[in-house]
C-alpha cells in the first residue's frame, strides 16, 4: 500500500515550503507585502481622523472640518480597499506560479526515471491535491508574516506615543500569541503529515481498484471493495477534522488572548477618563480623542498576529508538502541519460559498443560482458533470469547510467549531449505495452508523418489486428492496451518501429508467454526489420528467436 513519500525516501534536513518559492514569485510576493503594509500603515491615520472628530464633536467645536476629516477617512479607506486587492493579486498570482513551476519541475524529474520508489499513485496525489495545499501558505501566511514582522511595531509605537501604560499593556499580551503559535505549530505539523500519507493512500487504493476492476467483478468483490474505500474514506475524513480541530482551537485560545489584551487596554482607558488613574499618558491625563486612538489601534495591534496564527496550519501543510518533493529530489535512483527533448538524430553508423560496463541496480552489482554490435546485425542476448539482459538494453537505449566503463553509439560516447539523438534512430519494445491515451493511428505515427500504414502493418503482421478493432485505427486502446493482447501490443510497436524509419530496434522478451504461432510471427517481424537493414538487438530465452538472430551473446549467471 501507498504511504507518504517522505516517509519510504530520505528525508532532507528541515524541509521547508519557503524553499519553494523562486525568484519570480519572491517578486510577486515583495510587492503583496509592500501593499500590505501600506494597507496597514495608513490604519493610525483614519484612527487618528475618528479620534480627533469624537474629541471635537465631545467639546462642540466639530465645525466645518467634519467634511474635509469625512473626506480624508473615505480616500484613505478606498487607499486601503485599493492596497489590499494589488497585494491579494499579487500573493495569488505568486501563489499560481509556485504551483505551476513545481509541477512541471516533478514530471520532468520524474519522466526521467526509470525505477523511482514512489508510486504513480503518490505522484499523483503530490502534483494534484498536495501541491494545492501550498497555495494558502504563500497567498495567507507569506503575507501575513510580513505584516506581522512589521504593522505591530507601527501600531506600538503610536500607541506608546501616547501612553506608556497602554503600551506595556500591549507589550505584554502581545508575545503570548507567537509562544503559543509555536505550541500549536508542532501539533499541527504532525496532523498534516498524517492528512497527507491519508491522501497518498486514498490514491493508491483507487489506482488499484480501477485497474483491477474486471478481477474484482469477476470474483464478485465489490462488496468488499466499496468497503475498503469507506475506510479510507473514514480515515481520511479524521486526518482532516484533526488538521481543522487543531487550526480551530488555535484560532479560539488566540482570540481570546487578543480579546483580553483589548480588554485591559479599555479597562485602562475608561479609568483614565473617569479620573481614577491620573498616569501613563506622559505629561497630562489622558484625553477623549487620545482614548479612542489607543482603543481603535489596540485591536488592530493583534490583528497582524491572529491573521499569521489562522494561517499556521497553512504554512505546516506546506511544510509537509516541500518535505515530500524534496525527498523525491534527494532520491538515489539515476536519471535517464538526456534532456528529454526532441532531437535531430545523430549522426554516424548505427553500431553499439560496451566495453567495461558495471552498475548497480536493485541492490545486485553486475559487471556485464563487452559487446560490440555492427550496423544491420542481429544479436540475441541469452541468459537465465536476473543476469542482465534487460538492463543492457536499457543502457544501449540511455535508459540508465552506467557506473564505470563506455558505452560508444554511432562512434560518439553516449552521454547526455548525445542520447537524445541516438534514441530518435531506435525503436524499444518493452515486454509490458504502455499504450497512451491516443487513438491507434497517432500511436503508430505519433509525429503525423502520414506515411502508409498499411505496409508497415503488414510487414509487423498486424494487419488482421486492426481490421478485428470496432473503430479500426481511430480506436483508442486505453492505458492498459484493451482490446489487444500483448503479443498484439509487440506486434502494433514493430509496426511503429517500421513507419518510424528507425534503425535499431530493441526488443525486450518479445516473445515471452506469447503462444507458438503468435511468437513465430513476432519472430518473422523481426528478421523482416532486419533484412530491412535494421540492427536487431532482443533478450530473450527462446531458441527460436536466437536461431533467427546473427549471433548469440550468452550472458551466465548474474555477478
Amino acid at each position: 500500500m501507498s504511504r507518504n513519500i517522505g516517509a519510504e525516501l530520505h528525508m532532507p534536513a528541515k524541509p521547508s515550503a519557503r524553499q519553494l518559492i523562486t525568484a519570480a514569485p519572491k517578486r510577486l510576493l515583495r510587492q503583496s507585502s509592500y501593499w500590505a503594509l501600506i494597507s496597514g500603515a495608513l490604519w493610525p491615520v483614519q484612527a487618528g481622523i475618528i479620534a480627533w472628530v469624537i474629541a471635537q464633536w465631545a467639546t462642540g467645536h466639530l465645525g466645518t472640518g467634519a467634511w474635509a476629516a469625512a473626506g480624508a477617512f473615505a480616500a484613505l479607506g478606498i487607499g486601503r480597499g485599493w492596497a489590499d486587492r494589488m497585494g491579494a493579486r499579487r500573493a495569488f498570482a505568486a501563489a499560481d506560479q509556485v504551483i505551476a513551476e513545481q509541477r512541471r519541475l516533478l514530471l520532468d524529474r520524474e519522466t526521467l526515471r526509470m525505477d523511482g520508489r514512489a508510486s504513480s499513485a503518490d505522484l499523483a496525489a503530490l502534483l494534484s491535491e498536495k501541491l494545492a495545499m501550498v497555495s494558502p501558505y504563500i497567498s495567507r501566511y507569506t503575507p501575513a508574516m510580513s505584516r506581522t514582522a512589521v504593522l505591530p511595531t507601527l501600531y506600538l509605537a503610536c500607541t506608546f506615543y501616547v501612553s506608556w501604560i497602554a503600551g506595556l499593556i500591549l507589550v505584554v499580551a502581545g508575545p503570548l500569541i507567537p509562544v503559543f503559535m509555536a505550541l500549536v505549530g508542532m501539533a499541527a505539523k504532525e496532523a498534516s503529515e498524517r492528512q497527507m500519507a491519508q491522501i497518498g493512500d486514498m490514491n493508491a487504493l483507487l489506482i488499484d481498484r480501477i485497474a483491477a476492476l474486471p478481477d474484482i467483478l469477476l470474483l464478485n468483490a465489490a462488496d468488499r471493495s466499496r468497503a475498503d474505500f469507506a475506510d479510507k474514506a473514514e480515515g481520511l475524513r479524521k486526518r482532516t477534522m484533526a488538521v481543522l480541530r487543531v487550526a480551530f482551537l488555535s484560532s479560539t485560545v488566540l482570540e481570546l488572548f487578543a480579546a483580553i489584551g483589548v480588554a485591559m487596554v479599555a479597562v485602562y482607558t475608561g479609568f483614565s477618563l473617569l479620573g481614577e488613574i491620573t498616569i501613563g499618558a506622559w505629561a497630562t491625563p489622558l484625553t477623549l480623542g487620545e482614548g479612542v486612538f489607543i482603543l481603535l489601534l489596540a485591536p488592530e495591534f493583534f490583528q497582524p498576529l491572529r491573521d499569521l496564527a489562522s494561517a499556521w496550519h497553512d504554512k505546516a501543510s506546506a511544510d509537509a508538502v516541500s518535505a515530500e518533493l524534496q525527498a523525491l529530489e534527494a532520491a538515489e535512483t539515476p536519471p535517464v541519460l538526456g534532456h528529454g527533448a526532441p532531437a535531430s538524430r545523430l549522426e554516424g553508423p548505427a553500431r553499439l559498443e560496451m566495453t567495461g560496463v558495471s552498475l548497480t541496480r536493485g541492490g545486485v552489482s553486475r559487471a556485464l560482458p563487452d559487446l560490440a554490435v555492427e550496423p544491420g546485425e542481429s544479436v540475441a542476448l541469452k541468459g537465465p533470469s536476473g543476469v542482465g539482459k534487460s538492463t543492457m538494453l536499457d543502457l544501449a537505449a540511455g535508459l540508465l547510467r552506467p557506473e564505470s566503463g563506455e558505452i560508444r553509439v554511432a562512434g560518439q560516447p553516449l552521454d547526455d549531449e548525445t542520447a537524445d539523438g541516438w534514441r530518435a534512430r531506435l525503436a524499444f519494445v518493452p515486454q509490458s505495452v504502455h499504450v497512451p491515451d491516443v487513438t491507434l493511428r497517432d500511436f503508430l505515427d505519433p509525429h503525423r508523418s502520414g506515411a502508409d500504414m498499411t505496409v508497415a502493418l503488414a510487414r509487423a503482421r498486424a494487419t488482421g489486428i486492426v481490421d478485428a478493432l470496432p473503430e479500426g485505427l481511430e480506436t483508442r486502446l486505453g492505458e492498459t492496451g484493451a482490446g489487444v493482447s500483448g503479443g498484439e501490443a509487440r506486434r502494433l510497436l514493430l509496426a511503429r518501429a517500421f513507419l518510424s524509419g528507425a534503425e535499431v530496434i530493441l526488443a525486450d522478451e518479445p516473445t515471452a508467454d506469447l503462444d507458438r504461432a503468435t511468437a513465430a510471427e513476432i519472430t518473422a517481424a523481426l528478421a523482416d526489420l532486419r533484412a530491412s537493414g535494421c540492427t536487431v538487438i532482443v533478450a530473450t530465452h527462446d531458441p527460436v528467436l536466437c536461431a533467427a538472430m546473427d549471433r548469440v551473446v550468452e550472458l551466465e549467471g548474474a555477478a
